[in-house]
């Protein structure tokens, strides 16, 4: 089924009831904030009942409004400027309990990844990185700090891990030139999604690495590029991405590869500790 809506919209607006041209035009108008809006509340913008948004998600071929609604969404994250993001967050929020709003909507996008993650992908993709030559992870802007996370873990558990950096495309480049056959390249992106990580992800594939994208969902760029996605959702509060989902999934992987080979990970440790220690590597409090 054609999941752009509004492309959809215009295919069928010469079957479309009079409210439900109106529905089809405020959408095409106000999609970026029509995505994140419960039928009650499109339906009041639009000045017609909730009953008619219903039907016309069902007219479009959908099981129901919320199918349309995520659909909508995967459709405008990726376009959703800053500005356009923090007019939505706004709608969304309100000036109510911020706090248990964001938190409420974080652990909404856990359950939503739980769900929905596909644990024979994830098998995969931790076969993968073990029986890697070398392994690159590369994650841009707000994906920096997921890609240093798996990057430090993953150095403590093997000794062919390479994070690049996130610096200019020449050099990003340059990281990668010994890329090829036998090698895995980690691509983490979320929306809005990064040019570059795609682009370095492309260098990759056709260098003959297999591909890996730690990503959001099947409209991710992501999505016909890599070998393997693991898809964990994301969302946006105000101008900044939520990550937390995520980062949850790629302390499942960490775990998982660990768990692989557990007598290596003891001995690992075993000798990181005695380094820590003989190091002061960390405060030693009170009765330690």
């Amino acid at each position: 089924m054609d999941r752009d809506i509004l492309s959809l919209m215009n295919r069928e607006s010469h079957r479309f009831s009079k409210g439900q041209r109106m529905i089809c035009r405020y959408i095409t108008e106000n999609y970026d904030k029509a995505a994140f809006m419960t039928a009650g509340r499109l339906g009041q913008a639009v000045g017609v009942s909730e009953s008619t948004v219903v039907r016309f998600a069902t007219e479009l071929g959908f099981d129901g409004y919320p199918e349309m609604r995520r659909a909508m969404q995967e459709m405008v994250r990726s376009r959703l400027t800053a500005v356009q993001r923090i007019e939505v967050a706004n709608e969304q929020l309100g000036q109510g309990n911020l706090l248990e709003a964001v938190l409420t909507t974080d652990m909404d996008r856990l359950r939503s990844t739980l769900e929905e993650i596909d644990a024979e992908s994830f098998d995969r993709a931790v076969e993968m990185i073990l029986n890697a030559r070398t392994i690159y992870i590369l994650g841009m802007r707000s994906s920096t700090s997921l890609a240093s996370f798996l990057g430090f873990y993953l150095n403590l558990l093997l000794d062919n891990v390479r994070l690049v950096q996130d610096t200019s495309a020449g050099e990003i480049y340059d990281q990668l030139f010994r890329i090829g056959k036998g090698d895995v390249f980690i691509g983490i992106s979320f929306p809005r999604y990064s040019s570059r990580t795609i682009r370095a992800m492309q260098f990759a594939k056709s260098a003959g690495a297999l591909a890996i994208g730690l990503t959001d969902g099947p409209s991710s760029p992501f999505a016909d590029l890599a070998d393997v996605n693991l898809c964990a959702k994301s969302d946006m509060v105000s101008f900044l991405d939520s990550l937390v989902a995520p980062m949850s999934l790629i302390n499942a992987l960490i775990v998982a590869l660990g768990n692989r080979r557990p007598e290596s990970l003891s001995a690992t440790f075993r000798r990181l500790e005695g380094i820590w220690e003989a190091h002061d590597v960390y405060e030693k409090l009170d009765g330690q």
